[in-house]
Order: C-alpha cells, then structure tokens, then sequence
C-alpha cells in the first residue's frame, strides 16, 4: 500500500492543483518579478498566467507596480502583498500536516 507522502510525490509530478500554482506564483513574486520570470519559474504558459495574476490582483494577493523611472525596460514589477505571505503560511501549514508522518499513522 502507498503511502500519501508517495502518492504526494508522484501526483506533484503530475498535476498540479490551483492552489499550488497560485502557492508558486506568490513565491515567485515575494521580492518581486517581472512576467516572464513568473511564467518560466512557474512553468506556466502566457494565458494561464494572465488567468492566474488578474485573479490574484483581484484577490489583493499579488500587487503590481510600474518600474522606476531610471529604468530602461518598462515592465511592470509583481510582487506578493502582505495578505500573499499570509496566504503562503497557511498553504505551508497546510501541506506540512498532510506530509507528517503522524497523519499516516492516525487513524
């Protein structure tokens, strides 16, 4: 019998649900990035990141900021609000109690 920690494993490699690409997103973005380092860190496509950053904007998850004037590149910083931490304690929190070893053996 498979243990949740191994089934964890394989299915991380798998599929990965929305709350770990949002998790991922916010990582990503803590200290801020631009688009593309999110979309390529994230392994997502340029449709699926759009869906993701408006929806994590809208959430007030993830904020977006214009670049310094000094800056020759114009693209727009994102970067992880105070609530995103928050969000990604709780996930963190979250994934540890499902991969402990006392959750495999409480029954």
């Amino acid at each position: 019998m498979q243990s949740l920690v191994q089934v964890e494993r394989k299915s991380s490699l798998v599929h990965r649900s929305r709350i770990d690409i949002i998790a991922n997103i916010l990582r990503a973005a803590n200290s801020g990035a631009k688009k593309t380092h999110i979309m390529y860190k994230c392994n997502l496509s340029f449709k699926q990141l759009h869906v993701y950053l408006d929806l994590l904007r809208e959430r007030k998850l993830l904020k977006c900021t214009r670049p310094r004037a000094e800056e020759k590149n114009g693209s727009y910083i994102y970067e992880t609000t105070s609530k995103g931490r928050a969000f990604l304690q709780a996930y963190s929190g979250i994934r540890a109690l499902l991969l402990t070893s006392e959750f495999e053996t409480e029954e």
